[in-house]
């Protein structure tokens, strides 16, 4: 239980890196802004990712829209909204469900020889209960590793738009202080 202990305080100081902490903050604040388009901009289909730096946003959004959105989900997130920093369609969720069920039918199909159809058999039920973990330990993921919802005071430094293959792409680039 010790050994645990330390692994969770090492856990805690690498996250706490400037680097990863920009990009979880940055993170959060994408799938804010994310949360508030969506919902200005019914029908428009929008596509984020971070780094440490700031944020793209893949989508046909106006600039000024885009920085007053920005701007609402910075404030909401410093307000206490933390729930805006998770997003059901973030690639966390994907990727833990992917890790969680390919190693989850990895296990169930090893072991003592038997044949295909009994290996089958068994992975296809293991695979789906590990699909259904995986929604709930997604969210998880993302509030606990991949986003981090209690931002400091932060600035917009600049936003660029420009386009890539027919598309509107903004990088928001953000400063923390």
């Amino acid at each position: 239980m010790k050994g645990l202990g330390f692994l969770r305080r090492g856990l805690a100081r690498i996250w706490r890196l400037p680097f990863l902490a920009n990009i979880r903050r940055n993170h959060a604040l994408e799938h804010a802004t994310i949360h508030l388009l969506s919902a200005r901009l019914p029908g428009v289909r929008l596509a984020g990712r971070s780094t440490s730096r700031g944020f793209y946003i893949y989508g046909d959004v106006p600039t000024p829209l885009l920085e007053t959105t920005v701007r609402e989900a910075m404030h909401r997130l410093q307000a206490g909204e933390h729930d805006l920093a998770l997003h059901p369609h973030c690639g966390t969720n994907l990727a833990t469900a992917s890790v969680l069920t390919g190693l989850a039918t990895a296990v169930s199909v090893m072991g003592r020889r038997r044949r295909w159809w009994d290996k089958l058999l068994t992975a296809l039920p293991t695979a789906l209960a590990a699909l259904t973990l995986a929604q709930p330990l997604g969210y998880w993921v993302q509030e606990h590793v991949t986003t981090e919802a209690q931002l400091p005071q932060a600035d917009i430094v600049h936003i660029q738009q420009f386009r890539w293959r027919r598309m509107t792409v903004h990088f928001v680039r953000m400063r923390y202080t």
